[in-house]
């Protein structure tokens, strides 16, 4: 059979790209993820990457300023339980402007899938609040919702309270705002003005997430639930099953489901 004189050649830039972005990430030590190490970052664009003791389970991109992207996680995997902030580490690099145009998350991802790694980029864990059709669906197997559900007994740094009255009540709608913004996981619920002019006392710190969502539950009308999912806690004006629930408050009533 006669030699060929002429064949077919493809350059693949993107993934000799991918591939040095995983080269040069490798070549970094990580560090613990905390908040000290986040704060020593500089705000600017760049990928990163996060390992789980010595996995590498996720890399993602920051358009705008790595330490608000990464911080982001931390205050996601704090509020879980089954595991560790201690078992979280983090490399970062920083990626010139111009280079945003080729999508570098992407090709870090899919260098690192083809070895696979980096799961939670498959799992769910950069979700952000998955919406209300979402609240009646089962959870899938290996979903990192699944996996580390929210942790109800996560101590706040501060008391989630909103301007109090002399006697240091406050008012529910300043409450549930607070909650909001200190809680590390979604908070979604269906506010309404009666609320303004409903107070609450609060037990003294530390407190927990479930001391919280107690107190604003003893004070709704009549009617509402909160609802503890694997990743969120959802409150609306309706007592309704869920099929992923893990905790339910319903006025004094606290029941959890096994």
């Amino acid at each position: 059979m006669p030699l060929e004189n002429h064949a077919e050649f493809k350059l693949s830039i993107t993934k000799a790209l991918g591939d040095q972005l995983a080269a040069a990430l490798e070549d970094l030590v990580p560090a613990p993820l905390t908040l000290e190490n986040i704060n020593a970052l500089r705000p600017l664009p760049g990928v990163y990457q996060l390992r789980k003791s010595e996995e590498l389970v996720y890399v993602g991109k920051a358009d705008r300023s790595l330490p608000k992207r990464v911080e982001k996680h931390f205050r996601k995997i704090s509020g879980r339980t089954n595991i560790d902030i201690a078992e979280m580490s983090f490399t970062c690099l920083y990626v010139d402007e111009d280079f945003g145009a080729v999508a570098p998350e992407r090709l870090l991802i899919n260098s690192h899938r083809m070895r696979g790694e980096v799961p939670w980029n498959y799992n769910g864990f950069g979700n952000n609040d998955p919406g209300k059709r979402r609240d009646t669906t089962e959870v899938d197997e290996g979903h990192f919702d699944r996996d580390y559900p929210i942790d109800l007994d996560f101590k706040c740094v501060e008391r989630p309270l909103g301007p109090t009255r002399l006697d240091g009540s406050v008012s529910l709608s300043s409450l549930l705002q607070a909650a909001k913004q200190e809680l590390p996981y979604v908070f979604r619920y269906e506010s309404s003005k009666a609320f303004e002019d409903i107070y609450v006392s609060y037990p003294e710190p530390p407190l927990t997430a479930h001391n919280v969502l107690m107190s604003v539950s003893e004070s709704l009308p009549p009617g509402w639930q909160i609802t503890a999912l694997p990743g969120y806690v959802i409150m609306y004006p309706k007592v309704e099953e869920y099929p992923s629930a893990s905790r339910y408050y319903r006025g004094h009533d606290v029941i959890d489901v096994f």
